[in-house]
């Protein structure tokens, strides 16, 4: 991962920290362009249908303003287990066994490609939140079909007579 993508990433992070600390759970995204935009949809943890609408409409506004990097970040509880590991929307539910809440974020520059990764954080017994530093992929992965930002990415990178995904 590049500075300048690094530097949108923590920035949208952030944002996305400020929200959980007040009890929100948006997915957000900054597109980079001929100007920066972020988004946010407070929806989309609610089903598969409602993440990929807003991804595409994500992907429209990064064509519009010839986006060529984003970051995507999404709060998530993951589950880790052997080899894979196992995503759910956050709850304000306790906790299972094993399950560590994250920000769940990918990043997508033109030039250096897709970086994956996540930024756990626990709660004190206020529920304040409190976050680690990011985790960044460095083995290769293959994340699952709805990873947050999967639709919006191949929007991106798809061949201009290909019919959008979704």
């Amino acid at each position: 991962m590049n500075h300048d993508t690094e530097i949108l990433l923590r920035s949208v992070a952030a944002r996305l920290e400020r929200a959980i600390c007040e009890r929100d759970c948006p997915a957000m995204v900054t597109l980079q362009g001929d100007r920066n935009l972020v988004l946010s949809d407070y929806d989309y943890l609610r089903d598969d249908s409602t993440a990929t609408a807003f991804e595409l409409r994500a992907a429209e506004k990064a064509q519009q303003i010839h986006a060529t990097r984003f970051a995507f970040v999404v709060p998530q509880v993951w589950l880790f287990e052997q080899d894979v590991v196992y995503g759910r929307a956050v709850a304000n539910l306790p906790l299972r066994e094993g399950e560590q809440e994250l920000i769940a974020w990918m990043s997508y520059d033109a030039e250096d490609g897709v970086d994956y990764g996540y930024l756990p954080y626990v709660r004190r017994p206020s529920g304040e939140p409190v976050f680690e530093d990011h985790t960044v992929f460095t083995v290769p992965v293959q994340p699952y079909d709805d990873f947050p930002g999967r639709h919006l990415l191949h929007a991106l990178t798809q061949d201009p007579g290909e019919p959008p995904s979704g």
